[in-house]
């Protein structure tokens, strides 16, 4: 059998899996996204091997057209609107949860022995989140309550308050090991940062004044397609975070497109082939193996991060008067962990090579765990406080 005939039977295989993990969610308490990176774990290199390595090599382009499209989703939730209704309990709960995994997870491991430095590198990576898991999620259960608006709007803006926290504490555990390596890697996020919002600017100014005017009401799929794809690419091209372009290109058409009712209504018909292949290939290339490496250190750092999710959570919650219910389950709702903080353990590796294999292996392996057991406690969090709005009783007005 030649390539392209394997490629394509594997692909039309794998999307009638994900029809029928899709089936199996909507009948079950498991979600979609759990029951997708276990067919890609089963079918990928840590199983049975079903997935040729021609189809494993779409991975990473499909990871960056899914995540730029989840981006564009989320930045629909930081519309003046939304931001009005929900937007000091975003930014509070987002800050709270960021600093206390730091400050939890950090003086944690150390306490189990870790270098100093070491622990602040992890301790800054522990703050990244899932934003494609989650938003899948939050799409699967068709929640439009307070809580999950809210859920959407804190995993749309706290990877970019994790992305400032982690090139600090390179810089801070650089000075710690006695290196110059932070202040580089400090520079290199700056970079990123400036020019993650630079093309999202570049292009969701004129995104939103010339997008809608060929169909009245929505943008065409041939124009929402076009804006992703340009998105990523620059991003790519810039080397530059292409969740935070999306997201800023994304929150600039939604506030300032006037020639739309709905402004993401093509990205939402179009996510869902990209998301389905993105979660299987991501099962699929999951080194399985790696569990067994992280030992006691990894466990340790799953239960610090954990306990800071949901100290975190309860925190922000707190100080801006969500009611009860809703501040224990924000910690929960957010734990699912992948790309970015794989990202992340990459960039520390290189700059610190004498914890690289340290740094990677312990974020691999427990990013294996997150992801299997996250989102389902993300959907248990939406079942349980989904119903209670921001005026149930015991709640200050935000």
């Amino acid at each position: 059998m030649d390539e392209i005939a394997r490629l394509f039977l594997t692909l039309g295989g794998l999307f009638l899996a994900g029809l029928a993990a899709d089936a199996l969610g909507r009948r079950t308490a498991l979600p979609r996204v759990t029951l997708l990176l276990l067919i890609g774990v089963a079918a990928g290199q840590s199983g049975l091997g079903l997935i040729p390595e021609q189809t494993t090599a779409l991975f990473e382009p499909l990871s960056v057209a899914a995540l730029t499209l989840v981006a564009f989703l989320l930045g629909n939730a930081l519309t003046a609107r939304k931001l009005a209704e929900h937007g000091r309990s975003i930014l509070m709960v987002s800050w709270a949860v960021v600093l206390v995994t730091l400050c939890v997870v950090t003086p944690g491991l150390i306490l189990v022995g870790l270098d100093p430095a070491l622990a602040l590198i992890l301790a800054a990576i522990a703050t990244a989140t899932a934003p494609a898991a989650t938003s899948d999620i939050l799409r699967q259960a068709a929640s439009t309550s307070a809580f999950s608006e809210r859920i959407r709007g804190i995993v749309a803006v706290d990877d970019a308050w994790g992305l400032i926290v982690f090139s600090v504490a390179l810089v801070g555990a650089a000075t710690l090991a006695g290196t110059g390596a932070g202040s580089a890697a400090l520079g290199h996020a700056a970079r990123g940062l400036g020019g993650a919002i630079a093309v999202g600017l570049v292009v969701g100014l004129p995104g939103a004044v010339l997008t809608g005017r060929l169909s009245p009401g929505e943008p065409l799929q041939t124009e929402a397609l076009g804006l992703v794809f340009l998105t990523a690419g620059l991003a790519s091209w810039l080397d530059v975070s292409v969740l935070l372009a999306g997201l800023v290109a994304g929150a600039i058409i939604a506030n300032f497109a006037r020639h739309h009712d709905r402004a993401f209504h093509e990205i939402e018909h179009l996510q869902w082939p990209f998301m389905l292949l993105f979660f299987v290939m991501a099962g699929a290339v999951l080194e399985i193996g790696s569990l067994a490496e992280i030992g006691l250190l990894g466990l340790a750092y799953v239960v610090l991060r954990v306990a800071a999710r949901i100290v975190g959570g309860w925190l922000g919650g707190y100080l801006a008067g969500l009611p009860a219910p809703q501040r224990r389950w924000i910690g929960p709702a957010l734990l699912p962990q992948a790309g970015v903080a794989v990202g992340m353990a990459l960039v520390a590796g290189d700059a610190f090579p004498q914890w690289h294999d340290t740094i990677v292996t312990l974020t691999v392996g427990t990013t294996v765990i997150f992801e299997i057991l996250g989102p389902p406690l993300t959907l248990l969090a939406l079942k349980r406080a989904g119903t209670d709005q921001s005026t149930a009783p015991g709640s200050r007005n935000i």
